[in-house]
């Protein structure tokens, strides 16, 4: 069983801890451990209570409406009132599929978005902004690696799924992309979002995956010749060997332009050479594709 503290939850339902505080003593939604020291300690069924909770304070249902309802009716009105489309819900909710491994309902909100959206537009709206949340989530170990792992792999599965069913470019005039992961690097929904969207416009990919050492990049460029090339960053590393790394790997790819992505990218503080560029989304990874494509 897991045990969050009262930030860890703040992390989790974009509830300020005062306001959690404030719905136990007036409504008791929870009545968290308490240590010692009087620090509360809260439940993955606390958890589980209050994201529901939140879902629907955000929908319009006052809490002294929602706090005396046990948790099947929660959960019941989460699904009845959750429409496929908005955005920060759909996301919440896929938190509590993780929080719960509970691959049913991971299932049924993905579908029904992605029946109402199609795929693509379900991996902008929710996917990938979900994945960027569990990356945090997992930065600050306010999610297990078991709970990341389960909720990573039903995505990469979805994903391989949607990448399988696109054709395999044949045109040898079309434009070229590597996407590669660093050597210590082992988180690719991201980068298989990328691969995703690349072949979808029409881009030949080559996608050497997970944990690539740079020496072995020298020969593949040579081959390849890429007009872009991306990578991610998520893992923790130190500001000096990111920094390090990716003059590297702008002076590998010299002549052609590497795009850089992830949550570390967040925390870089040194000016990019001039063939380096963050982006901070998948829609800025379709707006480059596109540019490149017209």
């Amino acid at each position: 069983m897991g045990s969050y503290s009262i930030k860890d939850l703040e992390r989790l339902i974009n509830v300020k801890a005062h306001t959690i505080r404030m719905w136990e003593k007036r409504y008791a939604i929870v009545d968290p451990d308490r240590t010692k020291t009087n620090i509360r300690n809260y439940t993955d069924n606390d958890l589980k209570r209050l994201l529901n909770i939140s879902i629907l304070n955000r929908h319009g249902l006052k809490i002294s409406k929602i706090a005396g309802l046990s948790n099947d009716e929660l959960n019941q009105k989460v699904i009845e009132i959750v429409a496929p489309g908005s955005d920060l819900s759909q996301i919440e909710s896929l938190v509590a599929a993780m929080i719960e491994l509970n691959e049913g309902r991971f299932e049924q909100i993905l579908s029904q978005n992605i029946l109402k959206m199609g795929f693509e537009e379900t991996l902008y709206r929710v996917i990938y902004p979900f994945f960027e949340r569990i990356g945090l989530l997992w930065q600050t170990g306010t999610v297990s690696p078991a709970q990341e792992h389960f909720i990573s792999n039903l995505i990469r599965m979805k994903l391989c799924v949607a990448i399988d069913g696109l054709p395999i470019v044949q045109n040898s005039e079309a434009r070229r992309i590597i996407l590669f992961l660093p050597e210590w690097e082992l988180h690719e929904i991201g980068l298989l979002t990328y691969y995703y969207l690349a072949r979808r416009h029409g881009f030949k990919v080559f996608y050497l995956g997970q944990s690539i050492p740079t020496g072995d990049l020298a020969h593949v460029i040579r081959s390849i010749d890429p007009h872009l090339i991306a990578t991610y960053f998520v893992s923790a590393v130190g500001a000096e060997k990111l920094e390090k790394y990716i003059i590297e790997l702008s002076s590998l790819f010299a002549l052609s332009t590497l795009l850089i992505s992830g949550m570390q990218t967040q925390t870089i503080r040194f000016a990019l050479p001039p063939n380096v560029q963050i982006l901070s989304s998948a829609l800025e990874f379709r707006s480059i594709l596109e540019a490149l494509d017209n």
